[in-house]
This record gives C-alpha cells, sequence and structure tokens, in this order.
C-alpha cells in the first residue's frame, strides 16, 4: 500500500477503486478514519477484538472476532492493512450476495481445504451464539449450536458427505438467510465502528 501508511498516493486509490465497491470520496474517508483509529497503519487482532467487545457487550466475541480477523487478514501476517481492511469490509457490506456468500464460506472453512465440515461449523456457531449472548430468540430446534448446525447439514448437505463444498454452502445459504444475516451483524459492526 505505499511507504507511508499515513497517506494514500494515486497508485493506492486507483488499486482500490478497481477492487471494492467504493468511490474515491469514501476510500479516502474511510482512510482517514482507519489511520486515526490506528495510526502505525495497521490493526492488531487484539484491537479488532476490543472493536467487537464494544458491540456485543453482554456476551464474549473473541472467538468470532477471532475467526473473522483471519479472514480479513489476507496476507496472513498477523495485521489488517488498510488495504486489507476495505477490502473485506468491501464485500462484506457492498457486495452482491455470491460475493457475500464467498466470503463468508472462507469464514466457516477454517482450516481453508474447500469444506465446511460440521465440526467447523460447529466452532463458528458456538462463537456467534457466544457473542450474541441471549439476545437471539431462537425456535427450540436451533436454540444450542448442535442444533442449529444439525439442521443447517441437514438442508444444505445435499450429497450427506458431512462436509459442505463451496456451490452446496452458498445454493443452502440462500434458501436460509439466517447464515448471511447473522453474519453481517457480526462483522458489519467493524465498519460501524471505524467510520463513527
Amino acid at each position: 500500500m505505499g511507504k507511508s501508511a499515513s497517506k494514500l498516493n494515486t497508485e493506492d486509490v486507483q488499486e482500490l477503486l478497481q477492487c471494492t465497491h467504493f468511490d474515491k470520496k469514501e476510500i479516502q474517508r474511510w482512510h482517514k478514519d482507519f489511520i486515526k483509529d490506528c495510526p502505525n497503519g495497521y490493526l492488531k487482532k487484539e484491537e479488532f477484538q476490543h472493536v467487537y467487545k464494544q458491540f456485543f457487550p453482554d456476551g464474549d466475541p473473541s472467538k468470532f472476532a477471532n475467526f473473522v480477523f483471519n479472514v480479513f487478514d489476507s496476507d496472513k501476517d498477523g495485521f489488517i492493512t488498510f488495504k486489507e481492511f476495505i477490502s473485506a469490509l468491501s464485500v462484506t457490506s457492498r457486495g452482491n450476495l455470491d460475493e457475500k456468500l464467498d466470503w463468508a464460506f472462507n469464514l466457516y472453512d477454517l482450516d481453508h481445504d474447500g469444506f465446511i465440515t460440521r465440526q467447523e461449523m460447529l466452532n463458528i456457531v458456538e462463537a456467534i451464539y457466544a457473542m450474541v449472548g441471549n439476545s437471539m430468540d431462537l425456535p427450540e430446534d436451533e436454540n444450542t449450536p448442535e442444533k442449529r448446525v444439525n439442521k443447517i447439514f441437514a438442508q444444505m448437505d445435499q450429497n450427506n458427505d458431512g462436509k459442505l463444498t463451496k456451490d452446496e454452502f452458498r445454493d443452502g445459504s440462500k434458501c436460509d438467510p439466517y447464515i448471511v444475516k447473522a453474519l453481517s451483524a457480526g462483522f458489519g459492526s467493524v465498519g460501524e465502528y471505524e467510520n463513527s
């Protein structure tokens, strides 16, 4: 992203215009806010968790924040740069449904092997339930993470092999918008914080 994290050069802006759904003024505003909150030019995992704690004070968002951090941190260097932040935010806030579902698939596919296993799904769903605390009003068949995962797999695992492909996840999520809604509530809060 250039030599100085505190300034966006023309080349950086052009690159972000090509790879995000934001216009030039929005990119510049987001960058200004990002640098104000992260003067060193990157966001650490602990800082990222702190943002989530502000939006979910009644729950424990740390585990979910870790999972989201790992997807934002696309180069896996342990920090979220402005480019990583704005690219992920672009997808999660303005991407089309397929872009959001691809992003969500990457969140759930914890070992990045191209499949979501029942255990990976359970890890994420447990983290979501812990994050939102008792604020979810769920039907009896979804009132525990295990029940929710069982329901998801019953709906999505078309070949009953115990893992979800990206296509199965995408198709199933389109029939069950709770997944996209739950994820949007979780990672959308980072954008709200940064843009306030």
